[in-house]
């Protein structure tokens, strides 16, 4: 992997620093940046400074905002698209014409496994998401022939300091949620979440496009 370079958006966030850890000791010259990103000019900008990039790892985080659907505010709605959905678009379509000057690339969005399934109260979330994971599985099709690999992985239930941080882990309340609606018994570490990338992101992946893939220890089968 030496002289490849991998960029890791909002690396204090979400699986961040989990996926920047595993690519270092993968060999990756490895780029992050820790900014909120919801500009376009921020991400251009952003991608323009990288040069050249090999693996572009767009991970963004926002807390789901829940409420019935019959009082979602406005607000959260258009935060939700803004800080998720508007700042992939804008990084994927920066970063798309070198990939495909030199024919080569990957591309990994850490999305959530959250509109696969539904979440009663957290349709906006779910909305956002899904059209995360819309725009992978379409982008990845588009650029296949390019040899440009594009995939997404759809976590829940995983280790992290935006949506599952340490101190739930030992709430037992918390728990024995995930004991009766995770078929794992258990909340998944950052870890794996790093491994699957860098499986994604490896010269051995040469098959996989357009991919939502679920990491979510059963919750989504």
């Amino acid at each position: 992997m030496e002289n490849r370079t991998v960029l890791v958006t909002c690396v204090q966030k979400y699986m961040g620093e989990a996926i920047a850890t595993k690519f270092k000791t993968m060999g990756f010259n490895v780029l992050t940046d820790d900014r909120p990103l919801v500009s376009q000019s921020e991400c251009e900008a952003l991608i323009q400074s990288s040069g050249t990039i090999d693996v572009l790892v767009v991970n963004l985080a926002e807390p789901p905002k829940s409420s019935p659907v019959q009082v979602i505010e406005n607000d959260d709605w258009d935060t939700l698209f803004k800080v998720l959905v508007d700042p992939l678009m804008y990084l994927v379509r920066a970063t798309t014409p070198q990939m495909l000057e030199r024919k080569s690339g990957k591309i990994i969005a850490v999305t959530s496994a959250a509109p696969l399934r539904g979440i009663a109260n957290h349709s906006a979330y779910c909305a956002a998401r899904g059209a995360q994971n819309a725009f992978i599985k379409a982008v990845g099709i588009e650029l296949a022939r390019s040899n440009i690999q594009v995939n997404a992985i759809a976590q829940n239930y995983i280790n992290n300091n935006t949506y599952y941080p340490d101190r739930l882990l030992s709430d037992e309340k918390f728990l024995d949620h995930v004991r009766k609606n995770v078929p794992t018994n258990k909340v998944g570490s950052a870890e794996e979440t790093a491994e699957l990338a860098s499986y994604l992101a490896s010269e051995k992946c040469k098959h996989i496009i357009g991919q939502i893939i679920p990491l979510a220890g059963g919750w989504v089968s």
